[in-house]
C-alpha cells in the first residue's frame, strides 16, 4: 500500500462528474436501482462537508473507468443509510459527533490489493480533521464469505445490534435473494 497510484489506480474524490457512472457502477456491482440517479447526487452532496472537504471516495483504472467506491458522510450530513433501523442509544458517542460508512464496493479486478482499507482511510483522516468522535455503518450479514463482517471488524468495527430484513423497502433486486431483499444488517461503530 505504498500510494494511491498503485497497479494503475488511483483513489480520487468522489466529486459531481462522477455520479452518472457510480450508478452504473453501483447497479453491476449491488444490483439495478439500488442507488437512482437523484439518491446518488444526494449521496454525493451529503459526502460534501461544511469546511468542502469531501469524505467519500472512488477508485479509477488506468482507463479512467470506476473501480471501486466508498460512500462515506461527515457528522451531522445523514440521518440513516439504506434502511431506517438505527440505535444510537447503543453506540459509545453521540449521533451528532458520529460519520457514517454507507457503502463500498470494490470490482473483482482490483480486490486483494488493499483499495478498500486505503479509501476507508481517506474518510477516516478526513473525520479525524473535522471533530467526528467515531463512524457508523451497517454491514451485510449475509455477504459471500461474510467479507463485509470480516473486513469491518479487521479494520476495528464493534457490533452493535444486528436488524433482520434491513433492506426490505428498498425497491432494487437483491444479488441474493431478489425482491425484497430479506437480507440482515449488522449495525456496527468505530470509535475514532
Amino acid at each position: 500500500m505504498s500510494s494511491d497510484h498503485d497497479h494503475g489506480f488511483k483513489i480520487v474524490p468522489f466529486t459531481v462528474q462522477f455520479i452518472p457512472e457510480v450508478v452504473q457502477f453501483t447497479d453491476q456491482q449491488i444490483g439495478k436501482n439500488y442507488y437512482s440517479l437523484n439518491e446518488m447526487s444526494q449521496n454525493q452532496k451529503k459526502s460534501v462537508a461544511p469546511t468542502g472537504e469531501i469524505t467519500s471516495f472512488i477508485l479509477l483504472d488506468a482507463n479512467q473507468k470506476i473501480q471501486g467506491l466508498r460512500l462515506a458522510y461527515p457528522a451531522g450530513n445523514w440521518a440513516h443509510g439504506k434502511g431506517n433501523k438505527l440505535r444510537p442509544d447503543l453506540w459509545p458517542f453521540a449521533l451528532e459527533r458520529s460519520a457514517y460508512f454507507q457503502s463500498l464496493f470494490i470490482t473483482e479486478s482490483a480486490r486483494g490489493f488493499g483499495f478498500g482499507p486505503m479509501m476507508s482511510q481517506k474518510s477516516i483522516a478526513v473525520f479525524k480533521k473535522l471533530g467526528n468522535l467515531g463512524v457508523i455503518t451497517h454491514c451485510w450479514k449475509e455477504s459471500p464469505g461474510n467479507t463485509s463482517f470480516k473486513y469491518l471488524s479487521s479494520f476495528g468495527f464493534q457490533s452493535v445490534v444486528e436488524h433482520p430484513i434491513y433492506w426490505v423497502d428498498v425497491d432494487y433486486e437483491c444479488t441474493l435473494d431478489g425482491k425484497p431483499c430479506r437480507c440482515t444488517a449488522i449495525e456496527m461503530s468505530f470509535k475514532l
